[in-house]
Order: structure tokens, then sequence, then C-alpha cells
């Protein structure tokens, strides 16, 4: 007897959504409780960090044959790799007459100061002493200790991510005039989604808060814009798993495990009367679908979509947090 074979029905994750007038939708900001945001923000900045700072992009940081230099809390940063790939860091200052290294040449995998020839292959040399740094696949670290102030540790604090051969990632990176933890605290408010970013997401509806469980997370329902009504819903989790970063993570619907971390690396040193903060975020998007083979074979064409995705969003979101620090910093911020 013939039994008829059973095949996986194939299933689109867009939906037809039929959005309210963006001054129709529910105000959410009796649930945007001052209180709850600044309680989850002060149990993030009590978190352990070791001092590692993310300074950029793994694919980006030391790739050519130039350095890769970036200022953090005020320490001038030089970054470069070797012949083997290793990823060496440390002051941005030639150790000679104070060069910047960072506008220096890598030639054969050390770093040659373009105002004398001094060559550096990582190692400590005339005072000049690398840095720990350390690089996950998706996002370089530096530890600076003497900045940081904290107690150091041996690696920093890498979120759990969908495996590299599963996913698709992209790293973007927006400047604001704000300290960090307004970037945060940007992130810890989810109620603003639906408001402030209307072209991006659908009925967003915050389902549970740390005042609900033992994890410290936000839970969202959502639904992602595609195009008209076109949306994308899931379920997603917000934690900060430190002092500069939060995690969200698609914990149901289409791209369940995708994550999105954002990473709020100061500039200036702490206190700073014009500060700047780093936002720079990596989208790790992943999928079940056997078709997903293809976006990550497509990879490099999808990427710069990403980042400009991203970069929209942070557009908006780095206005809230400069106007957080502006009120902050005269005495003018509301709760």
């Amino acid at each position: 007897m013939n039994h008829p074979r059973h095949r996986r029905t194939w299933t689109s994750p867009l939906r037809v959504a039929r959005a309210p007038r963006w001054e129709r939708q529910t105000p959410t900001w009796r649930e945007a409780r001052p209180a709850v945001i600044a309680e989850a923000l002060g149990r993030a900045a009590a978190r352990p960090w070791g001092n590692w700072y993310v300074v950029g992009s793994s694919r980006e940081v030391g790739a050519q044959d130039r350095p890769y230099g970036r200022t953090v809390a005020g320490t001038e940063v030089v970054l470069w790799r070797s012949r083997d790939g290793a990823l060496h860091a440390g002051p941005g200052e030639c150790p000679h007459l104070g060069a910047p290294l960072r506008d220096s040449r890598v030639v054969c995998g050390t770093l040659l100061c373009h105002w004398h020839g001094l060559a550096l292959d990582g190692g400590p040399f005339a005072g000049w002493e690398p840095y720990p740094v350390h690089d996950d696949g998706v996002l370089v670290w530096v530890r600076l200790d003497l900045a940081g102030g904290g107690t150091p540790l041996e690696r920093p604090v890498v979120p759990a991510r969908p495996a590299p051969d599963h996913a698709v990632d992209a790293v973007c990176t927006t400047v604001g005039r704000c300290e960090p933890e307004d970037v945060v605290a940007n992130r810890l408010d989810p109620w603003h989604g639906s408001w402030f970013h209307p072209y991006a997401f659908v009925g967003l509806r915050v389902a549970a808060t740390p005042e609900d469980g033992e994890d410290d997370s936000f839970a969202v329902d959502v639904s992602f814009r595609v195009a008209g009504r076109l949306v994308v819903p899931v379920r997603a989790v917000f934690t900060a798993p430190g002092p500069r970063t939060v995690v969200m993570r698609i914990t149901d619907g289409e791209g369940a495990g995708s994550v999105v971390e954002t990473h709020a690396t100061p500039l200036t040193v702490p206190g700073a009367a014009d500060p700047r903060t780093a936002v720079v975020e990596a989208v790790v998007a992943a999928s079940g679908r056997r078709g997903f083979a293809l976006a990550r074979a497509a990879a490099p064409a999808l990427r710069p979509l990403m980042r400009r995705t991203a970069g929209r969003l942070w557009r908006d979101d780095l206005a809230y947090a400069e106007r957080r620090w502006s009120l902050r910093s005269t005495g003018r911020f509301p709760g």
C-alpha cells in the first residue's frame, strides 16, 4: 500500500497588519515609568565588565595594511593584525616622539611609524605597552584598566550568539553627543518603539518587565514593518549584561535566536563637558528556514542594507539619548 509523502508546507514569515494611524495608537507613557528604567539601568551599571570596551567590527579592524585607530575613554588606541591574522592593540602615540600611529602603515604584520620608521611588532618596546585585546569573530574589544578603573577580567562578557556558520552579521557604528548611560537608557525603554519609529515597528506591546520575574528582562511583542502593511511578528527580549551593553534576542517568531547587540563606547573621558559616545551595534541574524543558506551566501550584499537599517534607527535614538544627556547635564531630567 502506498503512503502519501509528508511534505513540509512552506509558510511565509510575512503577515498583513492594519496598523492604526500614528496619533490613534494606544499611549504608552503610563507604562514607561521612569523608575523602572532607572532601576534597570542601575542594575546594569553594577554588573562586572572587566574594563573591556568594544572598538569596532572584527571584519574591519586591521583588515588592510593600515592600522585602526580610535580614542576610547580619552585614550588613544591603535590596533592592527600580524601576518597570521593575530590582533594587536596598544597606545596610539608612538613612544619616540608621539606620532599618531593610526596614520602609520602595517608592513608584513609590523606597525611602522610614518614619522621615523619605528617598528612595533605588538610586544613591549621603549615604554610602549600593549593592551589586552579580544576578537570574538564579530566585534573587537580592548581592555583599558587605567581608564576603566574596575577589576580586570581575562575576557569580555560576550553575549551568546547564533553559530557563525548559520548566521549573517553586520556592524553599524554611529556617534552621539551623550554618555553611555544615555544610550543604554534608550534601549531599556522599549515603550517608545511604535511611537518614535513608526516606519519600523507596528503594534509594539511590552509583555513583561523586570518587575514581573527574576531574569531582569523586558519582553516585547512587536511586528517589524517590511513594506506597507506587510510585517513580521516576533517576541523579543531585552537584557543588559553589562553597564554599556543591551542585547535584544528574538525568542519567538521568524529569526528566533537572532540577536542585536548595542554597545555604548565612551570616546571622551568620564564627566567630559562635551561627551561623545560611539554606538557599536552588531546584528547577528539567523533562521531555521532552508532558504536562509541563500542569505548567508549573499551576506556581502546584505550587510550594507543591514547597516543602513540600523543607522536609520540610531539617527532617531541618538536624538533621544542626546536629549536625555542635555537634560541631565543641566539638572532638568524628569522623574
